[in-house]
């Protein structure tokens, strides 16, 4: 995967720097400060300051920053910066489910652990790939626009389905979901496309949620109320099972 390689004994080079503006935002964030202007240039300051500040907030919401990636071949990075709001069994949706019709096999069918995560509208929403490999699938369901943080969103809201398959035939499918605000999901890949761990895969604008179902034998690493780094919290460990408690403090 491109970029400096850094490790936990030094190597490398690191420095904070400004998140880089998504190009997808910067239209957005253009509308919004020439909205700010023309109340500022009449002299309606309350009206146009509010909304100069407003406009921070839009280029806010679509910044991309960097993530180090951590690279191991057992491992399952979150998808999606946020809180863990749902960690449940479930059958996987059916578009993941079984033969694709033209002989590529999806997830099987029967319950696996799905981990939810609630994007606020505070939060980065640039998605990145949990494991490196194929896009095998890339699926878009209109659905309705209610609380993302609701379960039964998975089922209802507009949402579009990803499965990724490892050159070892190993499949990993997640999903992209619409909230409240959200109006419109953003790929940036499609089916055929290589992936590494890591890589940024698409956004949801206006605050969403992210669902992961891992591979049966797996439980997830993350706690339930945690926050969680798209593309650097370590999610699962492939073949790991083991209760972790935490305690909210």
């Amino acid at each position: 995967m491109a970029g400096n390689l850094l490790d936990n004994r030094g190597r490398g080079d690191a420095s904070w720097q400004w998140p880089a503006i998504h190009p997808e935002g910067r239209k957005f964030g253009a509308i919004a400060v020439v909205i700010s202007l023309i109340p500022l240039l009449l002299g309606w300051g309350w009206i146009g300051w509010p909304l100069l500040l407003l406009s921070a907030g839009v280029f806010a919401f679509f910044r991309d920053p960097q993530r180090v990636v951590p690279q191991g071949e057992n491992y399952i990075v979150s998808p999606a910066d946020g809180l863990v709001s749902l960690i449940t069994q479930v059958d996987p949706p059916a578009e993941l489910v079984g033969n694709d019709g033209a002989g590529a096999p999806g997830l099987a069918a029967g319950p696996v652990t799905r981990v939810s995560i609630f994007m606020s509208v505070f939060d980065v929403h640039i998605n990145r790939a949990p494991i490196g490999g194929s896009v095998r699938r890339v699926v878009y369901i209109p659905g309705k626009f209610m609380n993302a943080d609701l379960d039964k969103a998975s089922e209802e809201n507009e949402r579009q389905h990803i499965l990724i398959e490892r050159p070892d035939g190993l499949l990993v499918g997640f999903t992209q979901i619409a909230g409240l605000v959200a109006r419109r999901i953003v790929p940036f890949v499609k089916p055929g496309d290589i992936l590494a761990a890591g890589q940024r895969i698409g956004l949801i604008r206006f605050g969403s949620r992210v669902d992961v179902y891992l591979p049966a034998g797996t439980d997830p690493k993350v706690l339930l109320g945690q926050r969680v780094i798209a593309g650097e919290t370590i999610l699962a460990e492939l073949g790991q099972q083991k209760l972790i408690e935490g305690i909210a403090q």
